[in-house]
């Protein structure tokens, strides 16, 4: 079949990594704690917990804003294995949307000054939307969340990028200002298997990007993302 014809690929995963100056059952009880997700995410602004019943795992309700518009979604913990990984279901009137989580493991396999005793986060993405019902889903987001499928991808990748910074700085933060006579903070941001190092904005003359999701898009040209036919 001629290549201009073939049917469109879509983006189904996605995943960003971050190193943090921390032990992995430090980080994992920051991220299992969702009552915290609204510091981190730039798009979920308020997290209410649901009773907990017969259920092993425990239920939540993410409000979230996209510019002027509002929304809830009904987000089910999935995976909570301290301290190597927690995840959760998110759906929304019924309509699986995503599995979003976090694996952690040790990063002192990079056996370098700045990793030694950190932790290694991979935040992940898994598109849920597909048949009939995905079809539907893909129709709310475009009227309640004001993002198309492409855009969503767009939305979460720079998203993941700006939640897991801003996860790095609430977790190292407060061990930095215990240290006297310390310098800028470094940051290493692993995309994959490579890795890079950088100095607080304002020594190398740069902007503080951290709150803006947007810019700091540059970081995600290494990101993994999966995609593959869409029936």
């Amino acid at each position: 079949m001629d290549e201009q014809h073939s049917a469109p690929t879509r983006t189904r995963e996605l995943r960003e990594s971050v190193i943090i100056a921390a032990p992995p059952e430090e980080v994992y009880a920051s991220i299992s704690d969702v009552k915290h997700m609204p510091r981190w995410s730039p798009e979920c602004v308020k997290v209410l917990l649901l009773p907990s019943r017969s259920r092993p795992h425990p239920s939540f309700i993410g409000i979230n804003r996209n510019g002027v518009r509002h929304w809830f979604t009904l987000c089910r913990v999935t995976t909570a294995d301290a301290p190597t990984e927690f995840a959760f279901r998110v759906s929304v009137a019924g309509l699986p949307l995503a599995t979003w989580g976090f694996r952690i493991r040790h990063a002192d396999h990079h056996h370098t000054a700045a990793t030694t005793g950190s932790t290694h986060v991979t935040q992940y993405w898994h598109d849920l939307r597909q048949g009939p019902l995905g079809t539907v889903a893909d129709l709310l987001g475009r009227t309640v969340a004001g993002t198309s499928p492409a855009a969503r991808v767009r939305v979460n990748r720079a998203g993941m990028i700006t939640t897991l910074h801003r996860l790095k700085h609430s977790i190292e933060a407060p061990q930095e200002a215990s240290q006297s006579g310390g310098g800028p903070p470094t940051v290493v941001v692993d995309h994959g298997s490579a890795a890079r190092t950088a100095h607080a904005a304002h020594d190398e003359g740069r902007p503080d990007t951290s709150a803006r999701a947007p810019g700091r898009a540059q970081w995600t040209k290494s990101t993994r993302s999966v995609s593959r036919k869409v029936p």
